[in-house]
């Protein structure tokens, strides 16, 4: 690290001195040392053995500077760029080192040479040739045996110095990194007089008692009896290695990192041989199977068996792909999944927690082999008991104050759910059928506790002094409104990745409604997971979601919340303004138009932000422009209004609907909740055709008649403001007379095929007819709100 003044110059004693800065380096040039130039702001160099120095500059003119008078002491040119040759790295002479170079002599293993031990080990540890040289000192005299019959000694004797310099020798022989010394110590002869050692640490006042602990606590369980005994020994031994390594040795620095590197590669093949010998035990691991799923099995048996299998599956994910395949295959044929939804709903929350870690490596490894198992699983058994039912209770039921199971299972269903990781098939199967699945047995269960915490009955209407309405509060306690945030946060991802089932769901459900009751949240972060559900919501800009949403009047919640905010300058008060901030930039015409119309006079006085002024610009622009065009109809009708033909009439009517439609913004359906079923709806195209050739005769008696003030009359109606159920006062056709349909967006049959059939050819747009999502092209075909365009 560069040595720096308080000043941010750099400091060289014998070059240069800062006056305002405190020494931090003095250092000679020596005239054989090699020094480097590098990038042109740096200086580096090694003194004495393992004393790396560097200078930082932070210009290249400082650099120069202090380079030209290095270069002077060793009568160098400046234009070089080290000063010295290099001697090549010790590391790469490893390799070419022969097998007859002379090794280190190694003291003999007395007690009185323990100190002198030490330190050859301690020195060693800098130089990877110096450290090749002792590990095969060491290996080649049996050292390492010698030094563990000594440490009974020391201990029989208690002589804490000798055993204080016996833990610096272990320690440091494990730093050698070298694994023919491991096999040694790790042995069963020898593995707990080296954690013996390891309990003399200097530092620590009173030695640490790991052999009792690894004796004596910690014991082994086997769940079923293992017979292999090579098996029960690997066991064993990685245990106390992984001891070792976690628990024992300080945690490495930054320069002793790497030494441990082969430890940490001796306990991964440890486990991946246990995996394998395991594995290929199916009498074994039938066994298991057997009991976890066996009524009679007592809750304590149980809890050992779903806690082997957890590290089981821990242990697998040591394996290559290709095996860890073949072991996530073995234990699905075994019938993981079917013991998993057992064991998930008992009461046990040991048991619970182990297996939603072994439900967390199967849905992480194959998502779709769940899938798969789930929806075979529906057709033989009811709602409640399915696998992802009993996940999403487990969910919901988390006692945890801080919802950490929640939070983990909330992940696992949403890697479920999720679209991206489903097999991609030309006919998209999985998709299709298992999102047909989740939202036919599994949304409303996720969504119970949203709906029945935003309900009527639930919320109290509570007066605020000095208001002129009433407020809805949610009675959310914390643990609730956590809850209620992490489903929210499912949903969202439902909006943002299943385009057409969750627009059903949420219509049918008027979901948005109830999630936005929980703005009077008593929860910041709750109320902003409403809003946020909302504005993804919005971020799709498809129209049939902003009808829903002005026909619902659903901005009033989000505004209240920014008018109760007051000027409190918060995340919630900047959510809020980002949304309508969306809706300005994107020029979203339908809900600008709603904002305004409705809000404008509430939100004038905002002036910290330009949004709603810019909302009403908007709108005062498209409410010009279509009275521009408007206003252009009479004179292109009066240019040809002696002479014309039949072809042109339907094109001019034609040309006149498809503007006004454009203007009119609203949409060709009725409101969700007042839906009608598909019997409502004209039942074959034929029908249309006949009703209109009925009606042609009738629309030329339609035609723009000039009345007396010189203007024109439009005696036909506006099929989408009827078809919406527009009344007459807030229609914006002109001079239009309007059709004795029901203004309520409840009208009959009849009404709407009358209003339909007034507009020529091209004009009759599907009456229900959803946006084509860009990707849930099969859904669609399915869907059975889904209908053709007639007429076109």
């Amino acid at each position: 690290m560069a040595p720096r003044g308080l000043c941010g110059q750099t400091c060289f004693h014998s070059v240069q001195r800062v006056p305002c800065c405190s020494l931090l380096l003095e250092s000679k040039i020596n005239p054989n040392t090699a020094y480097q130039k590098q990038q042109d702001t740096l200086i580096v160099w090694s003194e004495a053995e393992n004393y790396d120095l560097a200078l930082s500059f932070q210009e290249k003119a400082g650099c120069d500077e202090i380079w030209e008078k290095i270069c002077q002491v060793q009568g160098k040119d400046p234009s070089v760029e080290v000063t010295q040759d290099l001697i090549e790295s010790e590391e790469e002479h490893i390799e070419e080192m022969p097998e007859t170079s002379p090794l280190i002599d190694l003291p003999s293993c007395e007690l009185n040479k323990l100190e002198e031990i030490a330190d050859l080990v301690t020195s060693v540890l800098s130089s990877p040739i110096r450290r090749e040289k002792l590990a095969l000192a060491l290996e080649n005299e049996g050292y390492i045996k010698k030094l563990l019959q000594l440490f009974q000694v020391c201990e029989n004797l208690e002589n804490t110095e000798g055993l204080h310099h016996l833990y610096e020798i272990i320690r440091g022989i494990l730093f050698l990194n070298k694994a023919t010394l491991f096999e040694v110590m790790f042995s069963d002869e020898c593995i707990m007089d080296v954690v013996g050692c390891l309990e003399y640490d200097p530092s620590l006042a009173q030695p640490k008692r790991h052999r009792e602990f690894l004796t004596k606590t910690a014991k082994f369980k086997e769940v079923i009896p293992i017979t292999d005994s090579e098996l029960r020994q690997k066991i064993h031994q990685t245990y106390r290695v992984q001891y070792i390594q976690d628990i024992i040795l300080p945690t490495p620095s930054v320069f002793e990192e790497n030494f441990l590197s082969t430890l940490t590669s001796f306990i991964f093949f440890n486990k991946v041989e246990i995996v394998s010998m395991l594995q290929e035990d199916e009498k074994f691991l039938s066994e298991v199977f057997a009991q976890l799923t066996d009524e009679a099995t007592d809750d304590d048996k149980r809890c050992e068996l779903v806690n082997f299998f957890k590290e089981f599956c821990a242990f697998s994910q040591t394996l290559q792909p290709q095996n860890r395949d073949a072991f996530f295959k073995t234990l699905a044929k075994l019938g993981i999944l079917p013991a998993l939804e057992i064991v998930m709903g008992m009461d046990d929350l040991q048991v619970r927690s182990a297996a939603t870690d072994i439900f967390s490596y199967l849905v992480e490894f194959s998502p779709s082999m769940v899938r798969e198992f789930v929806m075979q699983e529906a057709q033989q058994s009811d709602d409640d008991i399915l696998l992802i039912n009993v996940v999403i209770e487990q969910m919901i039921c988390d006692t945890d104050p801080e919802l950490g199971g929640a939070v983990q299972l909330m992940g696992l269903l949403r890697t479920l759910i999720d679209p991206e990781n489903m097999l991609a098939t030309a006919n998209k199967t999985e998709k299709s059928e298992f999102l047909n699945f989740f939202y036919n047995h599994c949304m409303h269960v996720l969504t119970a506790p949203l709906l029945a915490n935003t309900s009527e009955d639930k919320c109290e209407k509570d007066a605020v002094v000095g208001s002129t309405k009433s407020n809805t509060i949610c009675p959310d306690n914390y643990q609730t409104a956590q809850l209620l945030a992490l489903i929210l946060e499912l949903l969202t991802f439902c909006v943002e990745h299943h385009t057409y089932h969750i627009k059903n769901y949420i219509m049918n459900k008027d979901l948005l409604r109830r999630v936005l009751v929980l703005m009077n949240s008593k929860h910041t972060f709750l109320a902003l997971c409403a809003l946020r559900f909302m504005r993804r919501i919005i971020g799709l800009k498809d129209e049939f979601y902003n009808r829903y949403i002005t026909k619902g009047n659903l901005f009033e919640p989000v505004i209240n919340a920014l008018l109760d905010n007051g000027t409190r300058y918060n995340l919630l008060n900047s959510a809020v303004i980002e949304l309508f901030e969306f809706i300005r930039v994107e020029d979203i015409k339908s809900l600008i138009a709603h904002i305004v119309e409705n809000f404008y006079n509430a939100l004038e006085s905002i002036e910290y932000v330009q949004t709603f002024k810019g909302l009403k610009t908007k709108y005062e622009q498209e409410k010009d422009r279509q009275n521009q065009k408007l206003n252009s109809v009479p004179s292109i009708l009066r240019s040809n209004r002696f002479r014309r033909d039949a072809r042109a009439l339907e094109e001019d009517e034609e040309m006149w609907f498809n503007e006004d439609e454009e203007e009119e913004g609203e949409a060709v359906v009725p409101p969700v909740e007042k839906s009608k079923p598909e019997d409502d709806f004209p039942d074959s195209y034929e029908k249309f055709m006949e009703t209109k050739k009925a009606k042609e005769s009738e629309d030329k008696e339609n035609l723009p008649k000039r009345t007396s003030a010189g203007g024109f009359k439009f005696t036909f109606s506006h099929s989408a403001s009827a078809a919406n159920g527009a009344n007459g006062a807030n229609s914006k056709s002109v001079a239009a007379q309007t059709s004795p349909a029901s203004s309520n967006g409840s009208s009959s049959k009849n009404a709407t095929l009358t209003t339909a059939v007034t507009a020529t050819k091209g004009s009759l747009v599907g009456l229900v007819d959803y946006p084509d999502d860009e990707d849930d092209d099969e859904e669609e075909e399915t869907s059975p709100r889904k209908r053709s365009r007639l007429g076109s």
